[in-house]
């Protein structure tokens, strides 16, 4: 195996997509997952838009959590909403107060409309530029229409690898 090798097998590895389970939200970005409450945003850790975690980053990528079709891209580029197949809408807001970048550190892969794939890469941001601004990197996974379901329940704390099971929605 040869130096290109190796850069051929890890981008497989990254761009490695999964059959999601209905019910399911996957990790979009791999990292440390804290309570909704622990984030420092009243709008988020009150529950204001919704139920869900944090996610304190490791890398600056963003995954596709399910199967789904691209609800809205933040002009901002900071947030991207999804909605499953069956019938979740999920918003991913990248870092805390992050909006007021301007879209500097952020490029989304995806626009309103497009289909995506549990696992594939839908945003890269830059974990420097958004500290260097004086945010946090601390990401809000919030399902929107928490009312269309009976429970929301988080599997697990701490830290978490891409496409483990995050959230299970009944």
């Amino acid at each position: 195996m040869g130096i290109f090798d190796i850069f051929k097998n890890k981008t497989k590895q990254d761009e490695r997509v999964i059959e999601s389970e209905k019910g399911y939200i996957y990790m979009p970005i791999e990292g440390e997952v804290i309570p909704l409450e622990e984030i420092n945003d009243g709008v988020f850790s009150a529950e204001i838009l919704g139920k869900g975690c944090g996610i304190k980053p490791a890398k600056g990528k963003v995954y596709a959590p399910f199967d789904a079709e691209i609800i809205q891209v933040a002009d901002t580029k900071h947030a991207i909403g999804l909605m499953s197949k069956d019938g979740i809408e999920l918003l991913i807001h990248v870092g805390m107060d992050t909006v007021a970048m301007n879209g500097a550190g952020f490029e989304p892969l995806v626009k309103t409309g497009d289909k995506v794939k549990c696992g594939q890469l839908i945003m890269n941001f830059s974990m420097d530029e958004i500290k260097k601004a004086g945010y946090v990197t601390t990401t809000a996974l919030v399902i929107t229409n928490t009312d269309s379901f009976e429970t929301i329940e988080t599997t697990k704390l701490g830290q978490m690898t891409k496409l483990d099971k995050v959230l299970r929605v009944k």
